[in-house]
């Protein structure tokens, strides 16, 4: 943001001085968000007002709205004869509310849509029974907003800078945060990297761009920016939905005072009020909240999940409660145009995604947990393009680490099934000034270097450790199927030696089995309490002395196998030594406590790995068998796929010499000797 701008929102903000003490901090946006909507629409409807006010009172004929909106040269006018200059023309607080309602209920449906998610009708009350609507009206009238003063582009930081400013101040959570305009330009960059000649095209392309998690419409008015700065001609065309009321009234005023489409941006959840339904987007971006549940929405998602499959947006599989991150990805790719050829054989259609993760997304669930499955089908369908590694610290309310996402249907031949991954962590320069948890940012030339280095990776895109690359330490090429793995569970047999003791006792006393056979539990103990200290090396041993002590105690031996089973758990003693203990077909029994798995690489033959990593170290171990949950088939391993970003570009630093520190180390004693002489004298 430049100096005047940051002036400008300075002056806006400083109203919140008049609302110390009648508002909480939190509470300061209400105010001064919708205020500052108000006087940038009374500046801009200034040079067509009168025109509009003559044109309502001489036409009569029908689709009034239509031409109303083409006498004012907006998609938004209001009817009413107050103005900023009026309303607080009398300092009495009765007629500065009357006549600020009258200007509020003159705006045209669209103007009155978004300023009813701001609910200031509520404020515009409080203000009036706080005395202090006549100053705060007064105040926004010393400002000029006019598109003379402050172009749309200025504006849209303007209120970037406000809403920031709201955002700390509600203390939102670390998920739900303000993107910086570097960070939305870096990413508005990676997504359109391959298509400068696409949109750069004399015929003036149409350009649809959706973001399904929209906030204030920064990044979506950054992606119209730099759009037109490659093709002036283009027409942008920009879709949005939010869930917070005071981001989409923003979002959509932005919208509205732009010339763009304000109705294209839609309020409630994604998930649920899917306000593009069946839309497809040539380009799409989102920073989706990441880290926040979605339990609010988990009946309607799990019921598209479980009845609609791949019909619907989220048959790939459900993340944890916890994050719904993958949730606004899979949204995202449902909405993908699909790639075509056309009469002449050229590839046409076909979308590209770029959205901002942290760095759960990557790795967490095993094969077959629903991350996992998302993953993998992202993958296998060649969806994932690259992963951007970012510098932490770059976001107002969070200082993780976060990632782009760059997902599309179109990549170039020499990007099939192969995914690039860049590491530019280190790529940011400190802040004079922290904002909040914001202490870097990424200049203009760390931008561009990025964008080098990716378009080097989209030509080059050679599988392998990035050698070929002219900074393999930051930029490397993988085949897809790196990232899979076979996951094998390993069981080894379970041995025991058998024991009583006090121990065991007391495992009996509370075995159910055993109190379904002895209601008395007491009676068995007394039955083996003479055993107390008894050891055997075999179960075949020690239930002849066992059965031994109960029938000299006239005591029957239960024939159920659950009994015996309780039994077992209570005086058997996992012992390496020991028996090894057999279920039917004479299968021995596994132990699980010694139940394992290991991540066989998709590439490998799951049965050389196991002999030449497992059966050196554990012999008597094999891969378990078990019932896949959807095709009911006997299977040995299960599909994963993670992408474990920080160990392909770890680097090992060994540590320093063992004389290096020795020497540091006395000449630290040395000095604290010096330093306890000056002392004692």
């Amino acid at each position: 943001m430049s100096d005047k701008n940051q002036e400008l929102a300075d002056f806006i903000w400083s109203v919140a001085d008049l609302l110390r003490g009648d508002y909480k901090r939190s509470e300061y946006g209400k105010v001064i968000l919708p205020m500052t909507l108000l006087r940038r629409m009374d500046c801009v409807m200034e040079d067509t007002r009168e025109a509009v006010w003559e044109r309502a009172e001489s036409f009569a004929g029908q689709n009034k709205d239509a031409i109303l909106r083409a006498t004012a040269g907006r998609d938004f006018y209001n009817l009413s004869k107050q103005s900023f200059a009026t309303i607080g023309a009398d300092p009495d607080t009765e007629k500065v509310e009357k006549n600020l309602k009258d200007f509020l209920g003159g705006f045209s449906s669209e103007a009155t849509k978004i300023l009813d998610h701001y609910a200031f009708h509520l404020q515009v009350e409080r203000l009036a029974n706080a005395n202090l609507l006549y100053l705060v009206v007064q105040k926004f009238a010393e400002i000029d907003l006019s598109p003379k003063v402050v172009d749309n582009h200025n504006m849209g930081y303007v209120f970037e800078e406000l809403i920031r400013k709201f955002a700390d101040a509600s203390n939102e959570t670390a998920g739900e945060h303000f993107t910086p305009r570097e960070v939305i330009e870096l990413m508005v960059e990676l997504l359109l990297a391959p298509d400068h000649d696409r949109i750069d095209d004399d015929r003036a392309p149409v350009i649809d761009i959706l973001d399904p998690a929209c906030g204030t419409g920064g990044m979506l008015s950054a992606a119209e920016d730099h759009i037109k700065a490659l093709s002036p001609r283009a027409r942008v065309n920009l879709f949005g939905q939010e869930l917070n009321a005071e981001s989409y009234a923003i979002c959509r005023s932005d919208m509205l005072l732009k010339g763009q489409t304000a109705s294209n941006i839609h309020f409630g959840n994604s998930f649920t009020q899917d306000g593009h339904e069946d839309a497809q987007f040539e380009y799409m971006l989102a920073n989706p909240p990441f880290g926040v549940e979605w339990k609010k929405v988990e009946k309607q998602v799990k019921e598209e999940h479980e009845d609609r499959g791949f019909d619907g947006r989220f048959g790939a599989g459900l993340p944890r409660i916890n994050d719904g991150s993958f949730l606004f990805l899979q949204h995202m790719i449902h909405k993908m145009r699909p790639l075509k050829k056309n009469d002449e054989g050229k590839e046409i259609g076909g979308s590209r995604i770029a959205v901002v993760f942290n760095g759960s997304p990557l790795f967490t669930g095993s094969a077959g947990s629903g991350e996992s499955e998302i993953r993998r089908w992202i993958i296998e369908n060649d969806y994932l393009e690259a992963i951007v590694a970012l510098p932490d610290q770059l976001f107002y309310n969070t200082g993780i680490s976060t990632y782009f996402w760059i997902v599309t249907n179109r990549k170039p031949k020499n990007l099939k099934n192969r995914i690039i991954l860049l590491d530019a962590r280190d790529q940011w320069s400190k802040m004079r000034k922290s904002l909040n948890n914001k202490r870097k940012e990424i200049t203009k030339e760390h931008r561009e270097r990025i964008c080098a280095w990716y378009g080097e990776a989209l030509r080059l895109a050679r599988s392998g450790e990035g050698s070929q690359h002219s900074a393999p330490d930051k930029v490397k090429v993988f085949d897809a199927d790196a990232f899979g793995y076979k996951r094998i569970t390993i069981d080894r047999p379970l041995k025991l030696r058998f024991e009583v003791t006090e121990d065991t006792l007391d495992a009996l006393r509370v075995a159910k089995a055993v109190e379904k056979e002895f209601p008395d539990p007491e009676k068995l103990i007394g039955v083996l309490k003479p055993l107390l200290g008894s050891q055997w090396a075999t179960k075949a041993e020690a239930w002849d002395a066992l059965r031994g002590a109960m029938a000299t105690a006239g005591v029957l031996w239960p024939k159920s196998k659950p009994f015996e089973k309780g039994l077992r758990d209570a005086v058997g003693v996992p012992d390496p030594e020991g028996e090894i203990q057999y279920v039917k077909n004479d299968q021995p029994e596994h132990d699980p406590d010694l139940r394992d798995a290991e991540n066989v690489p998709l590439r490998e033959d799951i049965d050389e790995y196991f002999e030449r990593e497992v059966k050196p170290h554990v012999d008597d171990a094999w891969i378990v068998e078990s019932k896949d949950p959807k095709t009911k088939e006997t299977v040995r391993y299960r599909v994963g796929y993670e992408i474990p970003f920080t160990r392909h570009f770890y680097v090992y630093t060994p540590p320093r010499p063992l004389a290096e520190i020795d020497a540091e180390l006395k000449a630290l004693e040395a000095e604290i000797q010096v330093l306890l002489g000056e002392v004692t004298e």
